[in-house]
Protein backbone atom coordinates (compact mmCIF):
# COMPACT_ATOMS: atom_id res chain seq x y z
CA UNK A 1 0.00 0.00 0.00
CA UNK A 2 1.49 3.68 -0.93
CA UNK A 3 2.36 5.81 1.46
CA UNK A 4 -0.21 9.04 1.63
CA UNK A 5 0.36 12.35 3.14
CA UNK A 6 -1.62 14.99 3.67
CA UNK A 7 -0.66 18.86 2.69
CA UNK A 8 -2.17 22.65 2.89
CA UNK A 9 -1.50 24.52 -0.50
CA UNK A 10 -1.71 28.59 1.37
CA UNK A 11 -2.42 31.36 -1.22
CA UNK A 12 -2.95 34.69 -0.78
CA UNK A 13 -3.06 37.18 -3.59
CA UNK A 14 -0.55 40.23 -3.34
CA UNK A 15 -1.35 43.57 -5.75
CA UNK A 16 -3.80 41.16 -7.29
CA UNK A 17 -1.22 38.52 -7.79
CA UNK A 18 -1.65 34.52 -6.75
CA UNK A 19 1.24 33.89 -4.37
CA UNK A 20 1.97 30.26 -2.64
CA UNK A 21 2.87 29.72 0.41
CA UNK A 22 6.13 26.43 0.10
CA UNK A 23 8.70 25.58 2.67
CA UNK A 24 12.08 24.02 1.64
CA UNK A 25 12.98 21.03 3.69
CA UNK A 26 15.34 20.96 6.41
CA UNK A 27 19.02 18.54 7.10
CA UNK A 28 22.02 18.14 5.62
CA UNK A 29 20.63 16.48 2.45
CA UNK A 30 18.82 19.75 1.28
CA UNK A 31 21.39 22.34 2.22
CA UNK A 32 22.12 23.52 -1.10
CA UNK A 33 18.92 22.42 -2.87
CA UNK A 34 16.95 24.88 -4.11
CA UNK A 35 15.26 24.25 -7.75
CA UNK A 36 12.62 21.46 -7.31
CA UNK A 37 13.46 21.19 -3.36
CA UNK A 38 10.19 22.95 -2.29
CA UNK A 39 7.43 21.67 -1.09
CA UNK A 40 3.64 22.21 0.46
CA UNK A 41 4.04 21.63 4.43
CA UNK A 42 2.70 18.13 4.63
CA UNK A 43 3.29 15.12 6.78
CA UNK A 44 2.10 11.18 6.38
CA UNK A 45 -1.14 10.02 8.01
CA UNK A 46 -2.44 6.50 8.65
CA UNK A 47 -5.94 5.31 7.66
CA UNK A 48 -7.60 5.76 11.06
CA UNK A 49 -6.55 9.91 10.72
CA UNK A 50 -8.42 12.76 9.37
CA UNK A 51 -6.58 14.09 5.98
CA UNK A 52 -7.51 17.55 6.70
CA UNK A 53 -6.51 17.69 10.53
CA UNK A 54 -3.25 16.09 9.72
CA UNK A 55 -2.39 19.15 6.79
CA UNK A 56 -3.59 21.49 9.92
CA UNK A 57 -1.11 19.47 12.14
CA UNK A 58 1.21 19.63 9.79
CA UNK A 59 1.38 23.06 8.83
CA UNK A 60 1.42 24.02 12.24
CA UNK A 61 4.33 22.18 13.05
CA UNK A 62 6.49 22.84 10.15
CA UNK A 63 5.45 26.64 10.29
CA UNK A 64 4.81 27.56 13.79
CA UNK A 65 1.19 28.89 12.44
CA UNK A 66 -2.45 28.42 12.66
CA UNK A 67 -4.71 28.00 10.02
CA UNK A 68 -8.23 29.28 11.66
CA UNK A 69 -9.74 29.19 8.41
CA UNK A 70 -12.94 26.67 7.20
CA UNK A 71 -12.97 27.36 3.75
CA UNK A 72 -11.02 24.97 2.09
CA UNK A 73 -10.77 24.09 -1.31
CA UNK A 74 -10.41 20.05 -2.23
CA UNK A 75 -7.23 19.27 -4.31
CA UNK A 76 -6.95 15.85 -6.51
CA UNK A 77 -4.52 14.52 -5.25
CA UNK A 78 -1.33 13.81 -6.84
CA UNK A 79 1.07 10.69 -6.71
CA UNK A 80 4.78 11.56 -6.06
CA UNK A 81 8.00 9.13 -7.63
CA UNK A 82 8.18 6.13 -5.35
CA UNK A 83 4.19 6.08 -5.28
CA UNK A 84 3.41 8.10 -2.58
CA UNK A 85 0.56 9.71 -2.59
CA UNK A 86 -0.70 13.80 -2.00
CA UNK A 87 -3.97 15.11 -0.24
CA UNK A 88 -4.05 18.25 -0.23
CA UNK A 89 -6.41 20.99 0.27
CA UNK A 90 -6.16 25.20 -0.57
CA UNK A 91 -7.02 27.98 1.63
CA UNK A 92 -6.51 31.56 1.58
CA UNK A 93 -4.47 32.97 4.34
CA UNK A 94 -2.74 36.16 4.84
CA UNK A 95 0.88 35.09 7.09
CA UNK A 96 3.10 37.80 7.32
CA UNK A 97 5.28 35.67 8.73
CA UNK A 98 5.27 32.52 6.86
CA UNK A 99 8.35 30.79 9.29
CA UNK A 100 8.29 31.16 12.67
CA UNK A 101 9.77 27.46 13.84
CA UNK A 102 9.68 23.68 12.58
CA UNK A 103 9.51 20.38 14.55
CA UNK A 104 12.81 18.74 14.85
CA UNK A 105 14.32 15.17 13.56
CA UNK A 106 17.38 13.56 14.55
CA UNK A 107 19.42 11.22 12.31
CA UNK A 108 22.90 9.90 12.03
CA UNK A 109 25.19 12.92 10.64
CA UNK A 110 27.38 12.18 8.88
CA UNK A 111 26.37 8.58 7.81
CA UNK A 112 28.08 5.55 9.61
CA UNK A 113 30.09 8.13 11.81
CA UNK A 114 27.88 6.84 14.98
CA UNK A 115 26.97 10.70 15.66
CA UNK A 116 23.25 11.70 16.34
CA UNK A 117 22.35 15.17 15.23
CA UNK A 118 19.12 17.05 15.82
CA UNK A 119 17.83 19.24 12.45
CA UNK A 120 14.74 21.27 11.70
CA UNK A 121 12.24 19.44 9.52
CA UNK A 122 11.85 22.44 7.81
CA UNK A 123 14.14 25.76 7.60
CA UNK A 124 12.55 28.04 6.12
CA UNK A 125 9.20 29.36 4.34
CA UNK A 126 8.18 31.82 1.95
CA UNK A 127 5.77 32.94 -0.02
CA UNK A 128 6.38 32.62 -4.07
CA UNK A 129 4.51 33.93 -7.20
CA UNK A 130 3.16 30.87 -9.39
CA UNK A 131 6.05 31.37 -11.89
CA UNK A 132 8.37 31.01 -9.36
CA UNK A 133 6.69 28.16 -7.66
CA UNK A 134 7.25 26.35 -10.88
CA UNK A 135 11.00 26.52 -10.57
CA UNK A 136 11.51 26.18 -6.71
CA UNK A 137 8.37 22.92 -6.11
CA UNK A 138 9.13 19.56 -6.59
CA UNK A 139 7.29 19.31 -10.24
CA UNK A 140 4.78 16.41 -9.37
CA UNK A 141 3.43 18.76 -6.29
CA UNK A 142 3.42 21.92 -8.89
CA UNK A 143 0.08 19.93 -10.31
CA UNK A 144 -1.51 20.97 -7.05
CA UNK A 145 -0.94 24.48 -7.97
CA UNK A 146 -2.22 24.11 -11.46
CA UNK A 147 -5.50 23.35 -10.24
CA UNK A 148 -5.66 26.02 -7.64
CA UNK A 149 -5.62 28.10 -10.30
CA UNK A 150 -8.15 26.59 -12.50
CA UNK A 151 -10.49 26.60 -9.56
CA UNK A 152 -9.74 30.00 -8.58
CA UNK A 153 -10.21 30.83 -12.08
CA UNK A 154 -11.23 34.45 -13.03
CA UNK A 155 -9.44 35.83 -9.97
CA UNK A 156 -5.74 34.46 -11.22
CA UNK A 157 -4.06 36.93 -12.64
Amino acid sequence: MPKTSAGLLVYQFHQNHLQVLLVHPGGPFWKNKDEGAWSIPKGEYSDSEDPLQVALREFEEETGNNIEATNFIELEAVKQKGSKLIKAWAVEANIEQPFISSNIFEMEWPPRSGKMQQFPEVDKAGWFSISEAAVKMNAVQFQLVQQLQEKLGAKVQ
